[in-house]
């Protein structure tokens, strides 16, 4: 979801558009799989689980939107209110938080984000750590506060 739950610059997903539909052929189409990735791109922050229900694929060739087909499922995303709140997410992780001093293991967070709930691949994790430069501690902690907000910002430059 957008910082601010309003609809992104018309002109912008646009753009952010014809970037997908270049790398995917110049067709005018964007694969269904990618609406994720485009969504995010516009500074969305859908879960899976909304992208599907919205008209995202698991599977590549699928299915293809033009953009005006792609402009209703960004109105569904930005009225969509399941993508959660920081204070819930500050909830989820304060539950591995031990000593109640604001960090939890990387191995911790590894695991809650790829074995419980709605689930991101390894390779997806070490992308966002990496997009979030978020380095952990000697004793191998992070700062989850930090962490949560570097994510719901989005990355840079996207």
């Amino acid at each position: 979801m957008s910082a601010d739950g309003c609809m992104p610059d018309l002109d912008d997903m646009k753009d952010v558009f014809d970037l997908f539909d270049f790398w995917d052929g110049r067709d005018g189409l964007i694969d269904a799989f990618k609406v994720g990735d485009l969504l995010r791109c516009c500074g969305l922050n859908p879960t899976d689980t909304i992208i599907r229900k919205s008209g995202g694929t698991k599977k590549m060739g699928e299915k293809q939107y033009s953009f005006e087909e792609f402009l209703p499922i960004v109105n569904q995303i930005v009225k969509e209110k399941d993508t959660g709140t920081k204070a819930e997410f500050m909830e989820a992780f304060k539950s591995f938080d031990r000593e109640g001093m604001g960090f939890i293991s990387l191995g911790e967070t590894r695991h809650m984000l790829t074995a419980i709930g709605d689930r991101i691949e390894d390779r997806e994790l070490d992308d966002i750590l990496e997009l979030t430069d978020i380095q952990a501690d000697l004793d191998g902690n992070i700062k989850y506060e930090d962490f949560i907000q570097k994510v719901l910002d989005g990355p840079k430059g996207c």
